[in-house]
């Protein structure tokens, strides 16, 4: 069976729609990614297939064929680990894959299952909120992704937590949204009476990232 799982690709501010294709098929034992994977997702099976260990499960000795649609789009980060994951376990049968189509998937796993943080979950979150779809994420980032309103998050701490929500053993709370720190207030040039040229030196210095040390001597 082919098992699908939806996650997105980052262009700048972007955020493109990507599925995730798993398939399970008789034949010569491999583990393959295709699809203009990039070292990090390449490397992702060696990060799943740790943690699916970790959890007790093994790899059927089975051709499995990761493909990243769609095949013409460069896939580069850590955070395709997660729907790698899903899609994996719900062509083993270890989950059930209609579930997982109202959902998208980012995230990176450590090896003993932990689901850890990876940039770009703003954007994710958006995407899911345009796409009318909720967004799985690591713990950590849960706060960071309710910003996109009307996005029903889940956000689990690892892959074993997660299983057991989408099973409905062990509900995983919505998370809150995070709260915004206002910056401590700092000194402001245009407090500074007069000295344009000075302040012209200052912001020139600052804007080129160049040592004000010369300037003060």
């Amino acid at each position: 069976m082919v098992a699908l799982v939806k996650t997105v690709a980052y262009l700048g501010l972007e955020a493109r729609s990507v599925e995730v294709q798993c398939q399970v098929a008789p034949g010569l034992p491999r583990f393959a990614i295709v699809g203009l994977p990039d070292k990090a997702v390449s490397e992702s099976r060696e990060r799943v297939q740790s943690a699916l260990a970790a959890m007790g499960l093994a790899l059927p000795p089975k051709r499995i064929t990761i493909n990243l649609s769609p095949a013409d789009l460069p896939k580069d980060g850590s955070h395709y680990d997660l729907p790698i994951a899903l899609a994996l376990l719900a062509a083993m049968g270890v989950t059930d894959a209609e579930q997982l189509t109202d959902w998208i998937a980012v995230g990176e796993l450590a090896l003993d299952g932990r689901i850890v943080a990876s940039p770009g979950v703003l954007l994710a979150a958006l995407h899911a909120s345009e796409a009318e779809a909720g967004l799985m994420c690591p713990a950590a980032q849960g706060a960071e992704a309710k910003w996109a309103s009307g996005v029903p998050v889940c956000a689990a701490r690892d892959l074993v937590g997660l299983l057991n929500h989408l099973k409905g053993t062990a509900l995983l709370p919505e998370p809150e949204r995070g709260a915004i720190e206002r910056p401590a207030p700092v000194a402001d040039l245009k407090q500074v009476r007069g000295q344009e040229t000075a302040k012209r030196a200052l912001e020139i210095a600052a804007a080129g990232g160049h040592n004000m040390f010369p300037l003060l001597t």
